[in-house]
């Protein structure tokens, strides 16, 4: 099937039925993925899916459905309900297509054949060969939860009354591990994982394997500590944890609800000045990169605290109007949902310092791997999550800690940021490099 000229014709067609503006969002894709446990398959998935999502709006009234069945008898009753539903609807004056003039969407290198053709035999080694590394590495390595490979590859097209027709396909693949450690009586889980668009980016199995064995092993023999004041280390695979929740303060629905932390903090120092946060979905094969968002806008690079200040807050174009700002282009959305405000590939600002420098500058300290719980709560910007990881002495990490949990408020963290590292690696969408916080409540026995 050509899907730009069925988007179109299904936008015609809503149109004709009595939609004011019409905007059709075509998905498909495949996927698979394969878990092992002790070098035996568990589960494996091979899927195809395909689904059409539409908006309608007529009078500012708006109305979604959406379908997996692209019969066209199905489609033009689903047109012509969802039209009707568009009458009865609640008008809002802020409802309706983004108000753009339709450009040329930047080719950003996100679509690779070897992902698509990588037979299912590969994929299944490449999970058996991560779980065997980890296994290899230490005899303490008694079990595990398994090792997993996962590819997708997919398109989407979007078309809407306003004369936007864009298309654009993508790839992504990965690979995980998550062994056991055993000594005595104890046991200790740790995982490990790469993600990239691009097969041959990937980490190799092995190194994922060791590497999850590696944290495993680390935690044996670990304990709590006393409650106290320390400079708290965050290793860059949970880094996100915390930074996800100051994303979702800067959403502008949240904003002018009176629902964040960071409400009137536009050009205030929100955070030290070494602190440089961006949202760019325009970095070439980037996990969160898109060249257009799910309303249509163009994709752009944006500074969202610049030196520690704040620049902007994030919006969608019914929250742009709403709110009397442009929107940012971060509208994400499905097939099956409506637009809503997401980060592309939201990052710390890495810097030309080696992680093991930071370790080596802090006395005493906790350095955090693992965090428990998403206990951040963005009206007050409290939080306070379980963590584990290693405690450091004399600038060496000097033995594993556990069921400690770290409290405090996410400005005073943000303004307490005083190292930054260079690893940040771009495997999510939102990503930041091993930091460092002056000081944090460490709370133990």
């Amino acid at each position: 099937m050509d899907y730009l000229q069925f988007a179109q014709e299904i936008m015609t067609s809503a149109m004709n039925a009595g939609a004011h503006e019409a905007e059709v969002l075509v998905q498909t894709g495949n996927e698979f993925n394969v878990d092992v446990r002790k070098g035996e398959i568990e589960t494996l998935t091979q899927a195809s899916s395909k689904g059409l999502g539409l908006r309608i709006f007529v009078d500012k009234r708006m109305a979604f459905s959406s379908t997996t069945d692209f019969n066209r008898d199905v489609v033009n009753d689903l047109v012509k309900t969802t039209v009707q539903l568009a009458k009865a609807a609640t008008r809002d004056r802020f409802n309706g297509l983004p108000d753009v003039e339709k450009g040329v969407p930047p080719h950003l290198d996100l679509f690779d054949t070897d992902v698509v053709e990588l037979p299912a035999e590969r994929g299944i080694e490449m999970a058996k060969e991560c779980e065997r590394a980890a296994f290899d590495f230490d005899p303490r390595i008694k079990n595990s939860h398994g090792g997993g490979f996962g590819s997708h590859s997919g398109t989407r097209v979007l078309a809407n009354s306003n004369g936007i027709l864009y298309s654009n396909s993508g790839t992504d693949c990965g690979i995980s591990c998550s062994p056991i450690a055993e000594q005595g009586e104890e046991k200790q889980v740790a995982g490990y994982w790469s993600s990239n668009r691009f097969l041959n980016k990937l980490d190799a199995p092995k190194d994922v394997g060791v590497q999850a064995a590696i944290r495993a092993v680390r935690k044996l023999g670990a304990k709590s500590v006393e409650t106290q004041k320390v400079p708290v280390v965050f290793d860059w695979m949970i880094g996100g944890v915390l930074w996800g929740a100051v994303f979702s303060a800067l959403d502008g629905e949240n904003v002018h609800r009176g629902m964040s932390f960071l409400k009137k903090m536009i050009d205030k120092k929100i955070a030290s000045s070494i602190v440089q946060v961006i949202d760019d979905p325009l970095i070439p094969g980037g996990i969160g990169s898109m060249p257009f968002d799910g309303e249509g806008l163009l994709t752009k690079r944006k500074v969202v605290i610049e030196d520690g200040v704040l620049k902007l807050y994030f919006y969608d174009t019914r929250t742009g109007r709403k709110y009397g700002h442009e929107a940012t282009g971060n509208a994400r959305r499905g097939y099956s949902s409506i637009p809503s405000v997401a980060p592309s590939n939201f990052y710390l600002q890495p810097s030309d310092i080696d992680p093991s420098e930071i370790i080596k500058g802090v006395s005493n300290g906790f350095y955090v791997t693992e965090t428990m719980g998403q206990g951040a709560n963005i009206v007050t910007g409290d939080f306070s999550i379980g963590a584990s990881g290693i405690w450091i002495k004399d600038g060496e990490l000097a033995f594993p800690v556990q069921e400690v949990t770290i409290a405090g408020n996410m400005m005073d963290m943000m303004r307490n940021v005083d190292q930054i590292a260079n690893d940040a690696k771009f495997m999510s969408t939102i990503v930041t490099p091993t930091f460092k916080v002056a000081e944090m409540t460490v709370s133990g026995r």
